[in-house]
Formats: structure tokens, sequence, C-alpha cells
């Protein structure tokens, strides 16, 4: 059946959730486009359904994901171009949404790996966590861990930022001084990022797996988060800037960590 109706019940739910509200009280969010449909299918990522406008989807790749997904007992919902591009955040959708079932890992279910996780302190840019999110899963970190009040990950901006690194990197949220009492159970190094850390970032020390801990892009780490890492580095600036965007210094320091790797 084809939905056509922008007042369907199932619809409105669904375009609910480019609100976070919605998408904390649904427990579900959305994934748009062809690749990162089809990274959430190859990375086994839990979905509800795909939402699909045929008269959009011109790819062949996508038609194959659509019978892959549907042969393996997924389900399908068949839409309008115009009932697709209400749900879109973007303009010109690709055909095809899928709606994700948002998935946590409790601390204590952290697979360690060889070089750690990194941590984000009241992080506020979807698009920066997104980007960190990609970053540590190129770099060989095990997840990211989202302290405070840090954005929600399955924001529209951070899932297209992760480009499909949401589905392979393990996500925890836990306070401050939750994270402090899992460290000292697994007596893990932790290492903060700030301006007025001691030790430039390229002569430091990286015993692995670590903790990294970077802070707001605004405030930074406070005096008592600063003080609770092992060590506090600090990426040189050479010229007028006097900080970077918090991703590229995130990127900085997670090849810094690997580099011998």
């Amino acid at each position: 059946m084809l939905v056509t109706s922008l007042t369907n019940p199932t619809i409105k739910m669904l375009r609910a959730l480019r609100q976070r509200k919605a998408r904390d009280e649904q427990g579900r969010y959305l994934i748009e486009g062809i690749r990162l449909v089809g990274e959430a299918i190859q990375c086994g990522a839990p979905l509800e359904m795909i939402i699909v406008a045929p008269d959009l989807l011109t790819s062949s790749f996508a038609h194959e994901l659509v019978e892959h997904y549907t042969a393996g007992g997924g389900r399908v919902l068949t839409v309008s171009a115009e009932v697709l591009g209400s749900l879109a955040s973007k303009e010109h959708p690709q055909g095809i949404i899928g709606v994700g079932r948002a998935r946590y890992t409790p601390l204590a279910d952290l697979v360690a790996g060889v070089n750690g996780w990194v941590a984000l302190v009241d992080v506020a840019d979807p698009g920066n966590l997104g980007t960190i999110l990609r970053t540590a899963d190129g770099a060989g970190f095990s997840g990211v861990i989202l302290i405070g009040s840090t954005v929600d990950p399955f924001d529209p901006a951070a899932v297209r930022a992760s480009m499909g690194a949401l589905f392979s990197q393990q996500i925890a949220r836990a306070g401050w001084d939750e994270l402090l009492a899992w460290r000292q159970a697994r007596s893990l190094p932790v290492i903060g990022s700030s301006d007025r850390g001691a030790v430039d970032y390229r002569t430091a020390t990286y015993p692995r797996p670590l903790i990294l801990v970077l802070g707001s892009e605004r405030q930074g780490l406070s005096d008592d988060q600063l003080a609770a890492c092992d060590t506090v580095v600090r990426i040189p600036m050479r010229g007028r800037s006097d900080s970077l965007n918090l991703a590229v210094a995130a990127g900085i320091l997670m090849y810094e960590i690997t580099r011998n790797t």
C-alpha cells in the first residue's frame, strides 16, 4: 500500500523524530540516504523499517538494497515522494529513509580495544559529534562515551556527519563521576586536552588502552575535570587563532595516539 497522506498517524510520528524530544520518547531516529541506510544494514544496526518513495528511487544499488532488506524479513513502508520529502531534513532526498532504534552500550559492557575510547563532555554541536565518531572509527578507537549534556548522537546532523560510523562504534552515555569510577575499576589512563595543558601532544606518552577526554566547544574541561586526568596535553597554535575546531583537535590527537600502532 502506498501512503500518500501527510496526516497519516505513522507519518506524523516519524516526522516528529526530527526533534530530540520525540527521539528520546520513541527510542527511534531517522537515517537519510542510500549510503547511510546501506551502512546501517551492512553493520547490522537495529532497524525498525525502511521508507521508500518509488518515484525517487532511481539507483540500481538502492533497489538491490531494498530487495536484500526485504528478503531478510525487513519491513518496508512505501510512500509518495511528497510524504518522503516531508520526513527528510535535506532538499532533494534520495528516495530512501531508514528508521533506526537508538542503542547505547552500558559502560560495564564496553569492549576493550587496542586504543581505547573518546569521552566527550558537554559537547553541543551534532556535526562535531558525528565527525568525531567517524574519526574514532577510522583511527581504530573502540567507541565514544558521552558525558553530561553532550548532544544526541541520533540527531540528523550527527548521523550524517558520522558517515556510518554511528552504526559500528560503541556509544555509551554516563555522568562524569560514573566515568571516573569505571576508569578506576579498569585502571585506565585518562588523557585530557586543553590549551592550558602542560605537555605538547607530540611529546606525551600514551599508554593504551586509554580514555581521551575532550570538553565542550565553548568551555573545554573544567578545573576539576583537568585535575582528574593523568596527563593534559595541548596542541600548539602558531598563528593568530587560539583554538581549533573540536572535531579537528580530536582527530589530531587520536591519530597521534595511534601513530606507533
